[in-house]
C-alpha cells in the first residue's frame, strides 16, 4: 500500500501546490473579484492538468494496487508495452509477446481467462505467474493490443478483477481511437499546409516564371495566358478547404498544372486523358491526384533522354474509382522502390507519394494506400482505390459531360 500511497499524495500536492500558489498571489498583489475569480479557475485548470499528467505516467502502477493482482501488462498486437509485478525479468516492457495465451487473445478478440500455469504456456519455466485475465483491446472494431491481470496462484479470478480489466482495456481502446483521430486530423492539417508549401515553392514558381519570361520575348500572347493560367492555380490552392472535393475539381486543378508543365517542357511531355465523366461529380480527397502527375513528370519523364508520356486515368470499378497514373520515363531501381512510400523519402518540396498514402489509408483503411510499378527504363505506374461510400458519394454524377482521351 505504501506505494498507491505516495501516488495519492503525488495527486494531492500537486493540486495544494497550485492553490498555495493562488492564495500567496492574491495576499501579495490584491487583485479585485473578477481577477481573482479567473486566477482561482486557471489554478484548477492547471491542477487538473497536472493531476491528469502524473495519473498518466503512473497508470500501471495504480492498476496494478487497486486489482491486488501479482503482474499487469499492457501489449500491442506484437510487443509488450509496459509490465509491472512478478516475472518482470521476462515478461518486461519493449520484449516479444512470449505467452501463447496472449497470441491467442490477439489474434481471436476474445476475453481470455487462465486458471493455470499450462494455460499460460509459458516457455521460462521458472516463470512465477499462475493465471491471468487477457482482455482484448480494441480500437475501430480491431485487436490493437490487449490487458493483461496476473495472479501467483492457480485457480478461478476474482469476477471483480475480470471486471476491471475489460474495463480498463476499453477505456484504453477508446483513448487509442481518440488518439488516432487525433493523428489523422493533424495529418490532414499537414497534407493542407504542405500543399500550399509545395504548390507555391521557389522551385516551380521559378520555372514557370522563367518559361513565361521566355515567351515574353517571341509569343507575348501565350505569356499573358500562361500568367492567367498561374494565377488561377494559385487560386485554386489557396480556396482548397476540408478533405475533399469533387474529381471535376481534382482534374481542373491536374489540367492547370499540366499546362504550365507543358508551356515549359514543350514537345518533350505529352499527356494522355481518359476520365470516366460518370465519375466527375463523385467526392476524392484533396490533393490526390496532381502529386502524382508531378511526380511522374519530375522523376519519370524530366530525366528522359527523348520525349515521354503520362497517362492519367479514372474508372469505376467493382464499386470503387481506380485511379491510375503512369509514365514511359526512367523508372525506379528495384533497390529504391520499396522505400518510396516511406515518410522523408526524396529530396523534393512537394506533397510526396508518401504523404498522399497516408492519406489514403487512414481516410479509407490500410488495404487503400498506393500501388506502384515500377521498371527501369520502362517507365513507373502509381494506382489507388479511392471506394464508393457516404463521403465519396456526395455531389452524384453528372450525367452527359465528357473528357475523353486528351493526347498532346
Amino acid at each position: 500500500m505504501s506505494r498507491l500511497t505516495n501516488i495519492t499524495g503525488g495527486i494531492f500536492l500537486r493540486w495544494g501546490i497550485m492553490q498555495l500558489i493562488v492564495v500567496a498571489l492574491v495576499f501579495l498583489i490584491r487583485p479585485g473579484f473578477w481577477e481573482t475569480v479567473v486566477a482561482m479557475i486557471l489554478a484548477n485548470a492547471a491542477g487538473t492538468y497536472l493531476i491528469v499528467d502524473y495519473i498518466q505516467k503512473h497508470r500501471i502502477e495504480i492498476i496494478l494496487k487497486l486489482s491486488d493482482v501479482s503482474s499487469v501488462a499492457i501489449t500491442d498486437r506484437e510487443r509488450v508495452l509496459a509490465y509491472i509485478g512478478e516475472g518482470s525479468d521476462h515478461h518486461h516492457a519493449g520484449g516479444p509477446i512470449i505467452t501463447h495465451a496472449t497470441k491467442q487473445a490477439v489474434e481471436t478478440g476474445e476475453l481470455g481467462i487462465i486458471k493455470d500455469k499450462k494455460g499460460l504456456d509459458c516457455p521460462e519455466k521458472n516463470c512465477p505467474l499462475q493465471a491471468a485475465v487477457i482482455a482484448p483491446l480494441m480500437c475501430r472494431g480491431e485487436v490493437a493490443g490487449t490487458v493483461k491481470l496476473y495472479q501467483t496462484s492457480q485457480g478461478d479470478l476474482q469476477p471483480a478483477v475480470i471486471k476491471l480489466a475489460v474495463a480498463v482495456a476499453q477505456l484504453l481502446g477508446l483513448q487509442v481511437e481518440l488518439a488516432e483521430l487525433d493523428r489523422q486530423a493533424q495529418l490532414v492539417t499537414k497534407a493542407e499546409l504542405d500543399a500550399l508549401h509545395a504548390q507555391i515553392n521557389p522551385h516551380f514558381l521559378f520555372n514557370t516564371l522563367n518559361t513565361i519570361i521566355t515567351y515574353t520575348r517571341t509569343h507575348p500572347e501565350m505569356a499573358r495566358k500562361l500568367l492567367i493560367r498561374l494565377a488561377s492555380f494559385f487560386r485554386q490552392t489557396l480556396k482548397r478547404h476540408g478533405h475533399f472535393n469533387s474529381l471535376r475539381e481534382e482534374i481542373e486543378y491536374v489540367n492547370t498544372y499540366l499546362i504550365l508543365e507543358k508551356a515549359r517542357f514543350r514537345e518533350k511531355l505529352r499527356i494522355q486523358k481518359d476520365i470516366d465523366p460518370a465519375l466527375l461529380g463523385y467526392q476524392v480527397p484533396v490533393l490526390t491526384l496532381q502529386p502524382l502527375v508531378e511526380n511522374a513528370i519530375k522523376h519519370g519523364i524530366q530525366p528522359k533522354m527523348g520525349p515521354g508520356t503520362v497517362q492519367i486515368s479514372a474508372k469505376l470499378v467493382d464499386g470503387e474509382m481506380r485511379f491510375m497514373v503512369r509514365d514511359d520515363g526512367v523508372g525506379i531501381k528495384n533497390d529504391k522502390l520499396s522505400a518510396v512510400l516511406l515518410p522523408g523519402f526524396g529530396s523534393g518540396n512537394g506533397v510526396g507519394l508518401s504523404n498522399v498514402n497516408e492519406r489514403l489509408r487512414s481516410l479509407f483503411g490500410e488495404e487503400y494506400g498506393l500501388r506502384i510499378e515500377s521498371e527501369v527504363d520502362m517507365g513507373t505506374g502509381v494506382y489507388v482505390r479511392i471506394p464508393l461510400n457516404d463521403s465519396t458519394r456526395e455531389g452524384g454524377v453528372f450525367a452527359g459531360e465528357t473528357q475523353g482521351v486528351d493526347s498532346r
